[in-house]
């Protein structure tokens, strides 16, 4: 009676997908990954403490509220008004921000040192979520902010279903304490081996993480640009041409004007410059009007400011403000002209690249 040699490569591949060896090849394969993500969110947490602790001091220009505050105007799923909230109240925004700036940093040396990678990764994730819907609006050639929160995700998530496996500290507590192959706590945490779940288990955990990255990444995409299910556009938010929304325009009687303005789109990388204010009849013709050396000239107790950071003000060409800037502002009554803006219709407020944003007067002669 013959017999049929089983070559060891016709082998049940199911039964050698965790070989091993093969899993210390993708986790050598994985290290430049997992040491990268981990000086991303490192560098950023050391930026603040170490290298330019000025982000961490809110007398200084480059404090991190006013970097919140410029993504209020295209931040998701209420995350503006998170945002709005915590610059209201000072204690829990310097509280929020040193936790975060701490959490990255030491989320991003476990990452590079492989200690405890899988829920370093997990934290990791959770950074690029947060950041993608603060930030992922913003970017005036293409979404930078998005295009690096989605790649730490995506990046993320491969450590968290991976670990480290190879030259990591995960692997020195393992053979310091073998019995720690044992525990499904260890396991889950670190990622010195595959985590204690069948194939069929970690085929479907796989099959979750993927298509969450996905759907949120793609989703996110689409909805700043399209160019997936609809159209390129630049984004509900535009990040790149400033637009002011004006609100509760008010004429006094003594033909002052008081109105809201919100500094709502645009790029954070340039304020705006407001070079003229003018009132315009029924008729649309100009009644009142402010060119920028007058604006340039109010006093600064002539804006109250919602926010305490990124402020409107007078500039040196009128008035200037950073991006995500909200202010009553009242107008003093004009030099010339005062004795017809009671048939002021409209504010209109034109900024320097000659775009218009006006609002109805109420208060006005009807």
């Amino acid at each position: 009676m013959s017999s049929i040699a089983i070559e060891p490569h016709t082998k049940d591949y199911a039964a050698s997908r965790w070989d091993p060896r093969a899993w210390r090849i993708a986790a050598i394969s994985l290290a430049p990954v997992r040491i990268i993500q981990g000086f991303i969110y490192w560098g950023g947490g050391s930026r603040r403490f170490i290298y330019a602790p000025s982000k961490l001091d809110p007398h200084a220009a480059h404090w991190m509220a006013n970097k919140f505050q410029t993504a209020m105007p295209g931040a998701l799923l209420g995350m503006g008004s998170v945002i709005s909230f915590m610059l209201h109240h000072f204690v829990l925004l310097y509280a929020g921000v040193i936790v975060f700036s701490a959490a990255e940093l030491i989320a991003g040396l476990m990452l590079m040192l492989g200690l405890y990678t899988r829920a370093a990764a997990l934290v990791s994730m959770g950074f690029s979520v947060v950041l993608m819907l603060m930030f992922g609006w913003q970017g005036a050639t293409c979404i930078d902010e998005w295009t690096m929160a989605s790649c730490n995700l995506a990046m993320g998530a491969t450590l968290l279903l991976a670990g480290s496996g190879a030259w990591s500290l995960d692997n020195v507590l393992l053979r310091r304490k073998p019995q720690r192959a044992q525990s499904r706590g260890f396991r889950w945490a670190s990622g010195s081996m595959a985590l204690p779940l069948s194939d069929a288990a970690f085929s479907k955990l796989a099959l979750a993480v993927l298509a969450f990255t996905v759907a949120f990444s793609v989703g996110t995409y689409d909805y700043f640009r399209g160019s997936v299910v609809s159209p390129f556009h630049s984004g509900p938010v535009s990040p790149t041409a400033h637009h002011l929304t004006l609100t509760q325009a008010t004429l006094l009687p003594d033909a002052s004007v008081r109105f809201h303005v919100a500094l709502d789109a645009g790029t954070p990388e340039a304020p705006v410059h407001i070079v003229k204010a003018a009132l315009l009849g029924a008729d649309g013709v100009v009644v009142a009007q402010w060119d920028a050396a007058t604006l340039s000239r109010t006093p600064k107790s002539a804006f109250d400011n919602d926010y305490a950071y990124n402020r409107f003000g007078p500039g040196p060409y009128g008035w200037r403000a950073p991006m995500g800037a909200a202010s009553s502002i009242t107008l003093p009554a004009p030099a010339s002209m005062a004795e017809s803006a009671g048939a002021a219709r409209t504010l209109q407020l034109t900024d320097v690249d000659g775009r218009v944003f006006s609002a109805p007067l109420q208060g006005a002669t009807q």
